[in-house]
């Protein structure tokens, strides 16, 4: 997976997979199957990750965390996601998000994670049980808000896919990065978060489980994505049914049988499934169409699932090398900036008094000069530090009028200054120099007009 330029950065959209469980059909209808195709379309650079520290909070035996994430990330290589055009890793091989969780839980509101669902779900259950209301609650239950805030931001995500009940840790995301900014950026507009927004999935598909009821590990209805064959067919016919005779019609509302067949099945075949149906097809016929059905789309994953499973230092390799190459890439470079940012910096670069009394001293001044490329270029510069490089020139005049004009602003002529760009009016004037805050070139300026 290689960057993009700046020029041509596309929308991040980015999905965490919790390593808690055992992929099952519901998981691949609702979530793997439209997130792989997704990753595969133009425009798009798309951030998956297994999110195995968010699993602690809820998992406290350490070998079904480890054979989860195997699971998972066989799982999602199997079905087609290609870590060579997405970014693909797990989250504890990037240690900048958790420090990135600890610079944002220094903005944090305690209030608003007081307003979190799924604490304040917990504590309305130690209420109700007459228990006080922390309970068998632990900071990192309290703090989950935060580290996923810490997922998105680390890589600026725009676009996070969540269901309704997740909408709310995509607003406090937004709400850190916000009040971040907000206190550390620049006054030249740097603005270290871009916020996300979230991509609610109205259409995701809920298959019910074994009992009729949405699929779920809590439940125990599941059936899991990669069992064998015969074990599949097993769990296919043990779906609950009623007491419908072969002949009988049937109906498709509120069919778990038939709303699994509907999932795997296309159009056509559904079709053809819904007139059985109504011709009163017996339920063993029915489950055993719905075996081969899925059989038919699963069987091929399965064999590759199989073969990555069995090689898991393969897997290990994928994962450690996906989030090297996007700690390089991304998560390191922003991290050196929010340390900057916060006042976690080199000792041996603070000025001494002496320094900033003498630098403050020194009049600022303007050269001009012509490059080794043939343009008419000037600087800005109060003793050795330069505020102001310019853009290149076609002739000494040009740049000499530009200098006339900045000498008489006194700071609200210029436009805009975003990403160290000065404009005046619609002009690009040039930029910063180094480590030079937009008051300080401000400050110098009003000398010149105040000379005038």
């Amino acid at each position: 997976m290689q960057p993009d330029s700046p020029t041509a950065r596309r929308t991040r959209v980015l999905t965490g997979i919790t390593t808690s469980g055992t992929p099952h059909l519901g998981n691949y209808v609702g979530a793997i199957r439209p997130a792989v195709a997704a990753s595969r379309g133009e425009g798009v650079e798309s951030f998956y990750f297994l999110a195995d520290y968010h699993a602690l909070i809820k998992v406290q035996e350490p070998a079904r965390v480890q054979r989860s994430t195997l699971e998972i990330a066989a799982t999602w290589l199997a079905c087609g996601l290609d870590p060579e055009t997405v970014w693909f890793y797990r989250q504890s091989d990037v240690p900048e998000v958790q420090e990135l969780t600890w610079l944002l839980t220094c903005v944090a509101g305690k209030g608003l994670l007081n307003r979190a669902h799924a604490y304040k779900a917990a504590v309305d259950r130690n209420r109700e049980a007459g228990e006080d209301d922390d309970a068998g609650i632990t900071a990192g239950l309290f703090m989950y808000p935060v580290l996923m805030a810490a997922d998105i931001l680390i890589f600026n995500a725009d676009k996070v896919p969540v269901g309704r009940d997740q909408i709310q840790h995509i607003e406090m995301a937004r709400d850190f990065g916000q009040r971040f900014n907000h206190l550390y950026g620049d006054p030249a507009g740097k603005q270290y978060f871009s916020l996300p927004e979230a991509v609610i999935e109205e259409n995701v598909a809920t298959l019910p489980g074994l009992d009729g009821r949405k699929m779920s590990k809590s439940y125990d209805n599941t059936i899991p994505l990669f069992v064998p064959r015969e074990q599949l067919r097993k769990l296919i016919f043990s779906i609950v049914t009623d007491s419908s005779a072969p002949g009988e019609p049937k109906q498709t509302e509120g069919s778990a049988l038939f709303q699994l067949y509907q999932a795997f099945a296309s159009r056509e075949e559904t079709g053809a499934m819904r007139r059985a149906f109504a011709d009163g097809i017996g339920w063993g016929d029915a489950k055993q169409a719905l075996f081969e059905r899925v059989d038919v789309e699963v069987a091929p994953l399965r064999e590759k699932y199989e073969a990555l499973i069995a090689d898991p230092a393969k897997i290990e390799l994928i994962l450690r090398e996906g989030a090297a190459r996007l700690r390089e890439t991304y998560a390191a470079p922003l991290l050196k900036q929010l340390r900057e940012a916060v006042g976690l910096r080199d000792l041996s670069k603070v000025e001494t008094v002496a320094e900033k009394a003498v630098e403050k001293a020194a009049p600022p001044v303007f050269k001009q000069y012509r490059a080794a490329d043939g343009r008419f270029y000037f600087k800005l510069v109060r003793g050795d530090r330069v505020l102001l490089q310019s853009e290149g020139h076609a002739s000494p005049r040009e740049a000499g009028q530009l200098v006339a004009k900045l000498k008489q602003t006194t700071g609200a002529g210029l436009h805009s200054v975003v990403e160290k760009g000065v404009h005046l009016g619609e002009h690009l004037v040039g930029h910063l120099g180094e480590d030079v805050a937009v008051e300080e070139l401000l400050e110098a300026l009003g000398r010149f007009a105040e000379e005038t």
